[in-house]
């Protein structure tokens, strides 16, 4: 399932509208330092009048010219940087700036697709462009413990440590993880902290409800001219590095259903790539729901957390209308 040509512009264009946003800011930033630093102006002003008579000492026989022109320049620069500390300015104030360092927002490095560009992919594929507005509200800046209490307090507080230390080993350590437990109580919430961390470390997240993921496989899986679409479908989803698939249960489960997650599940584990699954099903409805093989590779090769306690939505709700 490649990008058409108009995806593939789209993409195209925000890395443009990315360069020319940086630019602008960067711009603007050089603006603010002129303003405040009068002096620095003076000094780049330098740089640029020592270049042009060293250059021209140097056309003219002095061999010297340019070894001095490399002292000169770096005693500027240092005067540059004793500048803007000065002023209270971080000393990469006027660094070129980036949202991927990777590629320096150019979508590729060394001839091949950025992580950046190869995640915008799989956002435009597979409609997740609204994640990214999701994680700037549902993050580990933004988590909360007042709405639970006592036993559920504890198993919160758990789900919370294996999670942070989920995004700590990621790039490091092989794992997944299992929330499962009544609605409302954070299982969500918790993978898109992690989808935020993993995302912002440069690394591909798939992130499908579980009707999504189950149609995004039988719309191919059934149609005679989708066998390569299907195919980049499969690939797409065993060697991302991240797959998150929520609300586990609310699909129409049948047989097919369930034979797609054993294999996404084996593959995934073969190729230790990480997966985490989040359901209001309780262990034994899952067992019941799905099979014993797929009860087993979880409850194996997933670190798996309960949680419990109140809606946290509705609390939130009833929190509102107090007020």
């Amino acid at each position: 399932m490649g990008l058409s040509n108009a995806q593939y512009d789209t993409i195209v264009r925000m890395y443009e509208d990315r360069q020319n946003h940086n630019r602008h800011l960067l711009q603007n930033r050089f603006e603010e330092v002129y303003d405040k630093i009068p002096a620095y102006r003076d000094l780049e002003d330098s740089i640029s009048a020592v270049s042009v008579i060293q250059g021209k000492k140097y056309l003219m026989g002095d061999e010297n010219a340019l070894e001095d022109l490399k002292g000169i320049i770096a005693d500027l620069t240092l005067q540059k940087k004793q500048a803007l500390a000065a002023f209270g300015f971080p000393k990469d104030y006027l660094e070129p700036i980036y949202d991927c360092n990777e590629c320096n927002d150019t979508g590729y490095v060394d001839g091949r697709k950025c992580r950046c560009f190869k995640q915008a992919m799989i956002s435009l594929l597979y409609e997740q462009s609204n994640i990214r507005n999701l994680l700037e509200i549902e993050n580990f800046t933004n988590l909360s413990y007042e709405y639970f209490q006592g036993e559920d307090l504890e198993r919160f507080e758990n789900a919370v440590n294996q999670c942070k230390k989920f995004v700590e080993n990621f790039n490091s350590d092989y794992h997944n993880l299992f929330f499962y437990g009544t609605v409302g109580t954070g299982k969500s919430f918790l993978s898109n902290c992690i989808a935020k961390e993993v995302l912002e470390r440069g690394n591909s997240v798939i992130y499908f409800s579980s009707t999504q993921f189950f149609d995004n496989i039988s719309k191919y899986s059934f149609d005679y001219k989708g066998k390569e679409e299907l195919s980049q479908v499969y690939d797409d989803i065993y060697n991302c590095d991240l797959l998150i698939i929520d609300d586990l249960g609310t699909e129409l489960t049948n047989t097919f259903v369930a034979s797609q997650l054993f294999a996404c599940l084996n593959e995934r584990n073969i190729r230790k790539h990480s997966t985490i699954i989040s359901t209001n099903l309780s262990l034994e409805e899952l067992r019941n729901r799905y099979s014993d093989r797929i009860f087993s590779r979880i409850t194996s090769n997933y670190n798996v957390c309960k949680l419990s306690g109140p809606d946290i939505r509705i609390q939130k709700k009833i929190g509102k209308r107090n007020k």
